[in-house]
């Protein structure tokens, strides 16, 4: 069914894609797990997107990355990954939920939620009132930022993203022990081993930073208590490291759950460190998105903003809405390089300090540059990016282009952006 335009409605299928988990605590049956596996696997295949989400405006739109992915459906999604974490563990769902949290969910929503993106696109280079290739064109208001462009369900729906992530950082274990499976700074109150209370402290600037520390307290009544503690490797992680107390225990490769079970005290300190590296993924037209740890990252594009003031039809989709205009070139080619020697083509730029909104371009905590080269053939169609170019097609005829220095930010810090580049030859 998913590989075919217009066979569900994205919404509804972020919603309802975790029925078979559901339905396994009941019956406990392989073949439910199997289904959301080939789920996912099929979602990704055809409709998958370099931000974790999927063309569907309203319904499946497959996989160009200029079709829109609803803001309900972030949060919906998230849910459902949530939801099938704490069901099963499986480390891939804490990957595909940091994906769409880290990336996703606050590139469609402003710092202070009062305006939003009905859709969003992994290739957005003008946000402005029109039509576009879309499913349903809600008056062409679907991609503007506003309080109630496109449809109201997003204003009413966007807010369950962040505190849903939040409830399932922690969790207790069937051993008594506690399980740490997605990473944010937090403090948890959980009890352990026989009915013991104990507080983990958090402190990390995850997904900025690949480092996190775990602080522990207890009563000062209790002098040590066993269990064990269960950790998250990503997928995308070749090699983490894990120290206690300050001293090194082990090394563990990624797509795993690490448990460790030792004797706790008050004021133990657990350090997970999660080297990031850059690397690629390959999409639609053989375009490839450049990754780093769980963040992607998107072209830096100028912006001009504009504050439109709705006297068409202001009930409908609401009093006013900004449009984004891009006053710097977005149409550039990344220059192919083999999957060993990618990562070098890019240099890793950091700040110093974290904004407690990071979310925004002004305020990113971190950047890349790497070496492009424009591609003047392609060009705006129906104000957003044309077709994109297949990168074979593109390996010959683009030598006259001088190599240029592009800036990459994390895509959730973006509202213009290319985050699916063609590719060329040297």
């Amino acid at each position: 069914m998913l590989s075919r335009v217009g066979t569900a409605h994205g919404v509804n299928l972020a919603q309802g894609i975790k029925e078979p988990l559901i339905y396994y605590q009941q019956h406990p049956e392989e073949k439910y797990i199997a289904a959301m596996k080939k789920g996912f696997a099929d979602l990704t295949k055809y409709n998958g997107m370099a931000h974790g989400l999927y063309g569907a405006d309203e319904s499946m739109h497959g996989n160009n990355p200029t079709q829109g992915s609803e803001l309900c459906t972030a949060v919906e999604m998230m849910f459902s990954l949530e939801s099938s974490l704490a069901i099963t563990g499986d480390v891939d769902y804490a990957d595909r939920l940091e994906k769409i949290a880290f990336n996703a969910l606050p590139a469609q929503a402003s710092e202070d939620y009062m305006t939003r993106q009905y859709f969003q696109q992994a290739n957005q280079v003008s946000l402005t009132r029109a039509t576009h290739n879309f499913n349903v064109n809600h008056a062409g208001t679907d991609v503007v930022y506003g309080l109630l462009s496109g449809y109201p369900c997003c204003t009413s729906n966007m807010h369950q993203g962040w505190p849903k992530f939040t409830q399932n950082l922690w969790y207790a274990t069937p051993d008594k022990g506690v399980a740490a499976l997605i990473y944010s700074a937090s403090e948890v109150n959980i009890k352990v081993a026989n009915n013991i209370p104990v507080t983990f402290k958090e402190e990390t600037n995850y997904p900025f930073n690949e480092n996190i520390k775990f602080t522990l307290s207890t009563d000062k009544k209790i002098k040590s208590v066993s269990f064990p503690f269960h950790l998250r490797v990503p997928a995308w992680c070749r090699n983490a490291v894990i120290k206690v107390n300050g001293r090194q225990l082990q090394e563990a490769k990624g797509n795993q759950v690490v448990k460790i079970s030792r004797e706790w005290k008050s004021g133990d300190v657990l350090e997970l460190q999660l080297p990031m590296h850059v690397y690629k993924n390959t999409w639609y037209e053989n375009s490839i998105s450049v990754e780093r740890g769980p963040l992607v990252y998107g072209l830096k594009i100028g912006e001009e903003t504009k504050l439109v003031k709705n006297d068409r039809d202001p009930i409908a989709y609401g009093a006013e809405y900004l449009e984004v205009r891009p006053t710097t070139p977005w149409n550039y080619a990344l220059i192919d390089a083999r999957r060993a020697e990618f990562e070098k083509a890019f240099t890793v730029q950091t700040k110093a300090g974290l904004k407690a909104y990071p979310w925004t371009a002004d305020n990113a905590p971190l950047q890349l540059t790497v070496k492009a080269r424009k591609l003047p053939n392609w060009k705006m169609y129906n104000d957003m990016a044309g077709p994109l170019p297949f990168s074979v097609t593109y390996n010959e005829g683009t030598g006259k282009q001088p190599d240029e220095d592009i800036v990459l930010l994390p895509y959730g810090c973006t509202r213009l952006r290319i985050s699916q580049f063609p590719v060329i030859a040297k």
